[in-house]
């Protein structure tokens, strides 16, 4: 009786995972965005950056600024106009710049909510705007995020789709790092912007699922 209990529970979990994840992820981000209203992060933010900082150096900051750019403006927009240049199919490239556009916009409206000030003190390169959440994290994970996505839904060769999935996946983690490490953001910025970027894409790919199908 409590196997068949315990069965039905992992279940009934996998069955709903997404939205499992995403409830995680949304009490994650409120409780962050409480913690930085009440200035009750700064602690964490300190120990990480602390941590993160310790690989300063030369060539790491020569590497961290590349990575930082694939998350940036010119970087995203570069790499979805190649997109847009070789996928064929229009129903994906609309959904692409869609994403794009409704993250964006996202990360601004919580960005002018929140109106928390950006780190001063280490900064590698300079940075405007609002500190959290990050938008290069945010706008990272949605948008690769949903080339994982992509990628995950049409590629058949296993070892060519699990390897662009965790390239990608990597790509947007150290995306999240090299803002702290630059100094522009606080790891409490980068952990938010995680959480509701993945929130969000969750939403919207169960919006969109069923509008698509596989195309290669």
């Amino acid at each position: 009786m409590k196997q068949s209990l315990k069965r039905r529970i992992v279940l009934t979990i996998k069955k709903n995972l997404p939205w499992v994840i995403l409830l995680i992820c949304m009490v994650a981000f409120f409780a962050i965005i409480e913690d930085v209203l009440d200035n009750e992060i700064w602690m964490f933010d300190d120990i990480v950056y602390k941590t993160v900082s310790g690989m300063i150096s030369n060539p790491v900051t020569s590497i961290f600024k590349i990575i930082t750019n694939l998350g940036g403006a010119i970087g995203i927009v570069t790499t979805t106009i190649l997109i847009l240049i070789f996928m064929k199919h229009k129903k994906y490239k609309f959904y692409i710049v869609f994403n794009l556009i409704m993250v964006t916009v996202l990360n601004q409206m919580i960005k002018y909510i929140v109106q928390r000030p950006r780190p001063i003190e280490h900064r590698i390169i300079d940075q405007f705007g609002y500190s959290f959440p990050s938008g290069h994290s945010m706008v990272s994970m949605a948008f690769y995020g949903f080339l994982v996505y992509f990628i995950y839904r049409n590629v058949k060769n296993k070892s060519l789709k699990w390897g662009l999935c965790t390239v990608l996946s990597f790509l947007i983690l150290l995306i999240g790092i090299s803002r702290i490490y630059l100094g522009v953001h606080y790891a409490s910025d980068v952990i938010g912007g995680f959480c509701l970027s993945i929130s969000y894409l969750i939403v919207y790919t169960k919006m969109i699922g069923k509008n698509i199908k596989k195309v290669i």
